[in-house]
């Protein structure tokens, strides 16, 4: 086997195997069950996608799409940052909400 069949072979083996991850990942967002799972979800499926490029950039040797690969990454990070910082909040303010309610109720 040449060595452009076996990056062929590769190709197509990692593609299915993205396949694979992207719809177990789109069930993960789907079913949750909670808020956090979404988010890591969601994170899971930039990676996928930068997966995706990777893949396609090998396959047709045009290596600006690793450019996109980064910024993709780079978005995807801040966005998952974001989303923590709105659970985080999020909790916060439960939290709050439920010793104000404790503290309604000792009296």
């Amino acid at each position: 086997m040449s060595g452009p069949e076996f990056l062929h072979l590769a190709t197509t083996i990692s593609l299915g195997i993205l396949t694979l991850a992207l719809l177990l990942t789109v069930c993960k967002i789907v079913i949750g069950p909670s808020l956090p799972d979404r988010v890591l979800g969601l994170d899971m499926l930039v990676a996928v996608a930068i997966g995706y490029i990777v893949v396609i950039a090998l396959r047709t040797g045009f290596m600006l799409y690793l450019d996109i690969a980064i910024a993709l990454g780079l978005v995807g990070f801040l966005s998952t940052v974001a989303f923590a910082r709105f659970i985080l909040q999020r909790w916060e303010i439960d939290k709050a909400a439920q010793e104000d309610h404790r503290e309604e109720a000792r009296r």
